[in-house]
């Protein structure tokens, strides 16, 4: 019998580098690893971003990856660190599904 594979959605590796990134750095107490994590998951997110929605959209959900990153750092000293984590995962996901995996 063969075999079918389905992808798994771009909103999924995006989130999931986002809360696994952190979530490695945290408990391994290795930042640069975390930061391996986020990279690799964005670098797999964007590939599908670009094939499913072209390469502007995929450059904007890339900014929008990034800056999430970025943004939950200020965002946790208001709300503590995996409220913001999950927070910007979630938007980055929504976002990915509306632009890219809503598509597919």
């Amino acid at each position: 019998m063969a075999k079918v594979q389905v992808p798994v959605p771009s909103s999924v590796i995006a989130a999931g580098g986002l809360v696994g990134g952190y979530g490695v750095a945290r408990w391994t107490k290795k930042r640069p690893l975390g930061g391996a994590v986020l990279a690799v998951a964005g670098a797999a997110a964007a590939q599908q971003w670009r094939q499913r929605a072209g390469g502007k959209a995929a450059g904007a959900l890339t900014v929008a990856y990034v800056a999430a990153f970025a943004g939950s750092h200020p965002l946790a000293k208001k709300v503590g660190a995996w409220p913001a984590v999950l927070g910007v995962a979630g938007a980055v996901a929504l976002a990915s599904w509306a632009v890219a995996d809503r598509r597919a």
